[in-house]
């Protein structure tokens, strides 16, 4: 699972539009907004340096955060980011902010382990991993830092779909068909080892 709540510290901001926006990156500072909840969109500023580090650090859009805004709490997770097309800085951030118990979408990525335990490996065989990334419902709270897919006794051409993967407590795939997530096939030559 991933880690705990971040805490991230905002800033209210009275206006929106892009003359606001460019007076708060004037200030080292990067707008956003946390929409949803049933609540009005909030204009927030964060600091440039700290909002780039998480950016960067990885796994972003599925970290959850306790946002503080002026001694005010809400909790979110970011949607969406934009990032200079030069200067690789943010530039806005979008969060979506959530309830107790409420589920979300994201898209968690896949890791292959146990890559030693499979005799297709062992003979030649090639990993191809078919999807990278899963989009699945999942608690707020527990939202997973990636879906583990263990090849241990995994043959060549042998599939590993979304059903035969132990999904974290209460994630749902949001594709219902039972997809393929990785395979092992034949050595790039096209012909399989005789036993």
């Amino acid at each position: 699972m991933s880690s705990a709540i971040k805490q991230l510290k905002a800033s209210a901001r009275a206006q929106g539009g892009k003359g606001a926006a460019r007076a708060v990156r004037r200030a080292n500072r990067i707008p956003a907004v946390i929409y949803g909840g049933g609540e009005a969109p909030q204009p927030i500023s964060l600091d440039q340096k700290e909002a780039q580090l998480l950016i960067f650090a990885g796994h972003f859009l599925t970290t959850l955060f306790e946002i503080e805004i002026d001694g005010k709490k809400q909790r979110a997770i970011p949607r969406d980011y934009q990032l200079d097309p030069v200067k690789d800085t943010p530039l806005h951030i979008d969060f979506l902010r959530l309830k107790e118990g409420q589920k979300i979408r994201v898209e968690v990525p896949v890791h292959v382990i146990n890559q030693d335990a499979s005799p297709g490996v062992k003979r030649g065989g090639a990993i191809n991993i078919v999807e990278h990334s899963v989009s699945l419902m999942v608690p707020a709270e527990a939202i997973p830092s990636s879906i583990d897919v263990d090849l241990k006794g995994i043959e060549i051409n042998h599939s590993i779909h979304i059903g035969n993967i132990a999904l974290p407590e209460g994630c749902i795939p949001v594709d219902k068909s039972n997809f393929t997530v990785v395979t092992v096939v034949a050595p790039s030559g096209g012909k399989d080892e005789p036993a």
